[in-house]
């Protein structure tokens, strides 16, 4: 446990008056690799553009082969399922839909609103 000053104080955490002002936010900060603030839109714009080409360095770029991999798949799965709601749509529209025309008409019919 860490020594304070005055044993008999209660443990508290401090509390952010507004969004930002926390430890944490503050942590967050230097991790990203702020050192302070940027005068003006051109600072702010440069630090943007370094921690961009940070970030990019740590990310994990796929292969070709995965890349090609995943390519194929996707085209398959559009083909199949292109072909697929194709086929509901002419079972729906050539049979099912006349289908039900034709069982209402002989409905209707039969309860004389025909």
């Amino acid at each position: 446990m860490a020594e304070t000053k005055n044993p008999e104080a209660p443990i508290v955490a401090p509390r952010a008056t507004r969004f930002g002002d926390g430890p944490e936010e503050k942590v967050a900060r230097r991790e990203r690799g702020h050192t302070g603030h940027q005068t003006g839109p051109i600072g702010r714009i440069g630090q943007f553009l370094h921690d961009v080409r940070q970030e990019l360095k740590r990310v994990s770029w796929p292969t070709l082969q995965h890349v090609q991999n995943t390519t194929l798949i996707t085209l398959a799965a559009v083909a199949f399922f292109a072909v697929y709601l194709w086929g509901i749509d002419q079972a729906l529209s050539r049979a099912i839909i006349p289908g039900l025309e034709w069982l209402i008409e002989r409905i209707a019919r039969l309860l004389g609103l025909a």
